[in-house]
């Protein structure tokens, strides 16, 4: 008894090790990448993940900004748009190491809970072995004056033009990436402990090709 309790001590110490508290992101790289045109001629869904590949932290830096980031810093502008500014979405992302919450204004990741959970963000066999699961919250607070159908639409809406960013970034980078719909939005809300006005939306799971 004493020998398990000793085991999974060590085992939760090294995981903490392993996932810092905050990841402060590399300035993303923005320069070069594929043409746009070639890149929309490659964009498409993929499923099959190689399992073993992780990313560095310069690739989810490119990722994330690609996504969702500032492209013009002297209006906190972003590069994906949304609705009357609203900027709703947010990014959480899942790897290995642990769930983070994407914080845009300083491009960091900041840890919300430490172990692997790439396979509870989507029902699908082949999320699990993605490098890294995005998830897309729409936090309801933002959308000050919308009704209840203006938030469903302009969420969907807006998340779609995030999905679209990363389909894009992904086909410039020859990795593989599909959206999920078939989520279990309730648990992943738990996972992420997101705040009780916010609504999980969809999952991308982005990776290296089989």
């Amino acid at each position: 008894m004493k020998k398990i309790f000793l085991l999974n001590f060590v085992l939760v110490f090294l995981l903490n090790i392993k996932a810092q508290e905050v990841i402060v992101l590399p300035k993303p790289q923005t320069q070069g990448g594929m043409p746009l045109m070639e890149a929309l001629s490659k964009r498409k869904s993929m499923r099959n993940f190689d399992s073993n590949k992780s990313f560095n932290n310069q690739m989810l830096s490119n990722l994330l900004w690609a996504a969702n980031g500032i492209n013009r810093p002297e209006l906190a502008k972003r590069t994906a748009p949304s609705a009357v500014n609203w900027q709703q979405i947010e990014i959480y992302v899942a790897i290995k190491e642990g769930v983070y919450y994407y914080n845009y204004k300083n491009h960091s990741l900041e840890l919300v809970e430490v172990g692997d959970y790439r396979k509870e963000m989507g029902k699908q066999i082949f999320v699990g072995d993605a490098s890294a699961v995005l998830v897309y919250i729409a936090d309801i607070e933002k959308m000050e004056g919308a009704n209840e159908k203006a938030i469903d639409f302009y969420s969907a809406t807006d998340c779609g033009n995030v999905c679209q960013n990363v389909y894009l970034f992904c086909a410039s980078e020859s990795l593989a990436t599909v959206e999920i719909g078939m989520i279990e939005r309730e648990q992943i809300a738990k996972r992420l402990k997101i705040k009780e006005k916010a609504k999980v939306i969809l999952t991308q799971p982005v990776g290296y090709s089989k």
